[in-house]
């Protein structure tokens, strides 16, 4: 069943350092007045951590990426090799103010069905695999998605606030081409909602600035824990 009545996709067009990346989330956390499915990549060799997350960790276990601190939840993500998911559902929508695990588990449940529509065998992780490590991909919880030997293929970070949802998703499994990239979004934009458009946006690169040097460039800020 979808979860939203309508649904706007953008394929980000721009490849963005993670402190970008993650200014251009918040943007649209703030902005969005529908919901909205965000498809990005990376400029260069990024991670990210979870906002409870430790940067002595991240940087022990994967030293050859610089790291950005999410405002979400969740473990240490490498990039380099993923496809990468923001979706954002405004505070109006039902799925803002559905709890957690349930929020989680109807998301995945499209993102299952989209990749299953790929070919690609996966199924609902029930959490009885959890190792507590810090590395996203290696700590299988509840709703999280496997592979058929049970590794873990796909995992988010939730953050809600007075401004609705956003859940900041990997995908272990890159896509080869911008066109196969294309189809998998579209196929989880129709999984998502009952009806979806494509749209284009044009974040203000000023604005995107600003909140880069406000919060996710600063040491402070990726340095906390």
């Amino acid at each position: 069943m979808e979860v939203f009545q309508e649904l706007r996709l953008w394929m980000d067009p721009v490849r963005r350092p993670g402190t970008e990346a993650m200014a251009v989330d918040e943007w649209l956390l703030e902005t969005t007045r529908h919901p909205l499915l965000r498809i990005y990549q990376w400029q260069g060799a990024w991670g990210s951590l979870g906002y409870f997350g430790k940067i002595t960790e991240a940087r022990e276990s994967c030293p050859q990426v610089k790291w950005v601190r999410r405002w979400t939840g969740g473990g240490l993500v490498d990039h380099r090799e993923d496809w990468t998911y923001t979706l954002v559902a405004p505070h109006h929508e039902a799925l803002a103010r559905t709890r957690g695990d349930a929020s989680y588990r109807s998301i995945h449940l499209a993102l299952l069905a989209a990749l299953q529509m790929t070919g690609i065998q996966t199924r609902l992780s029930a959490g009885d695999a959890e190792t507590g490590a810090a590395l996203c991909f290696e700590n299988p919880v509840n709703f999280d998605l496997l592979g058929p030997t049970g590794q873990k293929i796909a995992g988010a970070g939730q953050r809600r606030s007075k401004l609705g949802l956003l859940h900041q998703g990997s995908v272990a499994l890159a896509c080869g081409s911008a066109a196969e990239s294309h189809s998998r979004a579209e196929y989880l934009a129709g999984k998502l909602a009952t009806r979806w458009e494509e749209v284009t946006l044009a974040p203000d690169p000023d604005d995107l600035a600003s909140r880069v040097a406000a919060r996710y460039a600063r040491e402070d800020w990726t340095d906390r824990r």
